[in-house]
């Protein structure tokens, strides 16, 4: 399914009926509607970042509906697509935290080719349709996701941003993890406590204590 690690840590997953029924309704719902990200962007996280290149989590809800937006990373945009207003705000507080100046790309790409897992709960939602595949099923696996997660040994960093993303946090028992909670960086959160929470910066301060390599938030080198 994926081409690196995950499969081997999600085979039992991979292999179970309940799964190969539900995707086999995912399926259907490509063939039968439009459907975000793009099929074979699905699972763009776990290709992208590896388990054992994990070291930090960033979880979102589900994927932008809106045309040509979504490529399977929580927060990032493709290419060429105006910056929605939460990663706006991302970017704001990446500037006042490390003083990055904001990216003219939503791409994150980059960030998960450093080792931020950039996973959504849900994995995939109708054109123009926030929220509609939620509870089909794919919090089974994404839970699942978060649960492996927790057993790692190295240290790895959760960043849950908003009450939905927040209720992971009872998935990660494992003291030698690290999880920074705030508001959502949506407009209508940010200014109640997103701003100001410095997530970027604790998250490498942590992982520098920890003699692991600090992350690179920078977008544009």
């Amino acid at each position: 399914m994926i081409g690196n690690d995950w499969d081997e840590k999600l085979k039992i997953i991979w292999h179970s009926e309940g799964f190969k029924k539900f995707y086999k309704i995912i399926e259907h719902e490509y063939a039968t509607k439009t459907i975000f990200p793009p099929q074979n962007y699905i699972f763009n996280a776990l290709k992208l970042t590896p388990f054992s290149n994990t070291k930090v989590v960033i979880v979102g809800q589900d994927p932008y509906h809106g045309e040509g937006e979504a490529h399977g990373l929580s927060f990032s945009v493709q290419e060429g697509v105006k910056i929605p207003p939460s990663l706006q705000n991302i970017y704001k507080e990446l500037e006042s935290d490390l003083g990055i100046k904001p990216s003219l790309k939503g791409d994150l790409t980059k960030w998960a080719r450093e080792g931020v897992l950039l996973l959504n709960s849900v994995l995939t939602v109708e054109k123009d349709k926030p929220a509609s595949h939620r509870h089909l099923g794919w919090e089974l696996l994404t839970d699942y996701i978060i649960k492996v997660l927790n057993t790692k040994e190295e240290p790895v960093v959760f960043i849950l941003w908003g009450n939905f993303a927040k209720e992971k946090a009872k998935l990660i028992t494992n003291p030698k993890h690290f999880i920074i909670t705030s508001p959502h960086p949506s407009p209508f959160s940010a200014r109640n406590g997103f701003f100001g929470s410095r997530p970027f910066s604790r998250t490498n301060n942590f992982l520098k204590n920890h003699h692991l390599k600090e992350i690179d938030w920078s977008l544009d080198n």
